[in-house]
This record gives structure tokens, sequence and C-alpha cells, in this order.
């Protein structure tokens, strides 16, 4: 098994409606597909989130293994 991190917007406060759901082999990696999702799907400029929105994003980053 690989170790892998995921997130799901709906998870986040607010956006429980939004079906996308990302997984990648880094958190490098899914910060950036939050990042691009929050711009694409939602018009949030990610230079914009303070540090206790990326500190409460963190929380909804979970480990997966696939």
């Amino acid at each position: 098994m690989t170790r892998a991190y995921s997130y799901a917007c709906r998870d986040c406060e607010g956006m429980e409606a939004c079906p996308a759901s990302m997984t990648t082999q880094t958190k490098d990696e899914l910060w950036q597909l939050m990042a691009l999702h929050a711009k694409l799907a939602h018009d949030e400029n990610a230079a914009d989130w303070d540090q206790d929105t990326r500190d409460y994003l963190e929380t909804l980053i979970k480990p997966v293994s696939v």
C-alpha cells in the first residue's frame, strides 16, 4: 500500500454542495490542487487565505492508503 492524501471540498464549512474531491501522493501536490479548485470552482484566490484558514483546511486533509 502507498500512502496518499485526500481532500473533499464538501467537508469544508459552507461548501457542503461541492462534489469535488482529490487524492494525491504528496500534501504539496494536494495543496496545489486545492488552490486550483478554489480558483476555478469558487473564484477564490488561495493567496488570500490567512493562516487560520490554512490551519482549518489542513484539518480536512486525510491520510489514505491506495
